[in-house]
């Protein structure tokens, strides 16, 4: 960079998007201040938190704190050096999956096994797995573009691929982790205009898989039971899902206040993690659930926006990155704020950026600096500078 840049401010900051770091530092910061007033009396009733009301208030500050160091790290790494390790990164992610699933190596928590013990904190693969996805999904619809026309040569291939981590991600059992990934494949798929005919197929193929899945565990069966009608087992299948509802109905327009929910008072399981949302909308009403969607909005079109200019700029690996990133944030937000008002059945997805949670809010950083650093390097391929 010159020294007439250096000594411009202005034009410095044009080569970031300041919008979108405040964004992404509103959500970040609403996230920490709700998980503190949703987890006080689970901390402090809870002998392994040693009875303090803080601990997961520490913790998510510690995570958050990795997390931005992570980012800025990140965000020094081109996007050329991440297409070319994307392929390794799957499997990486592979390997880490099946990890999960050795006894003893894996940690099982309330019946799953998601998580590698690294003794200070827990690593959930899953969570890489989503950004290691958007990268060699990416990574594989550049490659594949000369035939993107060909069934056997370009759809077959990632469909095996995807069964594969599907399975494993199955067996966790991680159900919100699979769909999430599975529509960050085919989403990127689509955008890399692969033969319009596949996906009229997947139209009716999927949904059968998905119903076939659901009839094939009565654990799914009883989840999507109780969310069709909770109330008919307030106590049993439709606890959790009639305590969110209850939760967003006493919140009304502006909340109780911060810290008044009566729901998060164990009534409410994971109300720091999974149901979040429903505290907040307890808290802060129907105006503080909006202004968490209109930020996490905002992030997505952003999100688009970018792609679309590196894709003028003819960078496609980069692109479907950020498109891929503003899928797999908008869909796994939307899943987990469909679950927390009861329009979809419950899926153990956090909400992004908010949830209590190291691994996601690592990685959920990790993918707004990749992010960042597309923005960046369009900003500079616009004014004829070296990336």
């Amino acid at each position: 960079m010159s020294s007439a840049n250096l000594s411009n401010p202005r034009r410095m900051m044009a080569e970031y998007d300041t919008v979108l770091t405040w964004v992404v530092v509103a959500l970040l910061s609403i996230g920490l201040v709700m998980v503190y007033s949703a987890s006080i009396a689970t901390a402090e009733a809870s002998k392994f938190t040693g009875h303090q009301q803080t601990y997961y208030l520490v913790r998510q500050t510690v995570f958050l704190l990795i997390a931005l160091l992570a980012g800025l790290v990140i965000f020094q790494v081109p996007t050329q050096t991440w297409q070319n390790l994307a392929p390794y990164l799957f499997l990486f992610g592979v390997v880490l999956l099946l990890l999960v699933l050795i006894p003893g190596v894996g940690k099982s928590v309330n019946g799953s096994r998601r998580w590698l013990s690294l003794i200070v904190i827990n690593l959930q693969p899953s969570e890489l797995m989503k950004m290691f996805a958007v990268l060699y999904a990416a990574d594989y619809t550049v490659r594949k573009g000369a035939v993107k026309d060909s069934l056997s040569k370009a759809f077959v291939p990632m469909f095996i691929v995807m069964s594969m981590v599907g399975t494993l991600l199955l067996l966790e059992p991680d159900m919100g982790a699979f769909v999430v990934i599975c529509v960050i494949a085919m989403a990127t798929l689509w955008l890399g205009g692969f033969n319009l005919k596949i996906f009229a197929g997947l139209s009716i193929a999927l949904p059968a898989a998905f119903a076939a899945l659901i009839f094939s565990s009565p654990y799914r069966m009883e989840r999507v039971i109780g969310f069709m009608d909770p109330w008919s087992d307030p106590f049993g299948k439709g606890y959790q899902l009639s305590h969110a509802l209850i939760a967003f109905g006493r919140g009304e327009w502006f909340g109780v206040g911060l810290g008044a929910s009566i729901e998060k008072l164990f009534y409410l399981p994971e109300a720091h993690t999974d149901f979040l949302l429903a505290v907040i909308a307890e808290e802060l009403g129907f105006f503080g659930v909006c202004v968490v969607i209109g930020l996490f909005s905002w992030l997505i079109v952003r999100a688009f926006a970018i792609g679309r200019q590196a894709a003028m700029e003819e960078r496609l690996f980069a692109a479907l990155v950020a498109q891929g990133v503003a899928v797999w944030l908008g869909v796994q937000a939307m899943i987990n704020i469909g679950v927390n008002m009861g329009v979809l059945p419950t899926k153990g997805l956090t909400l992004p950026f908010l949830s209590f949670g190291g691994s996601g809010i690592v990685v959920n950083c990790v993918a707004i600096a990749v992010l960042m650093r597309i923005d960046y390097e369009n900003r500079r391929v616009a004014r004829g500078l070296p990336i």
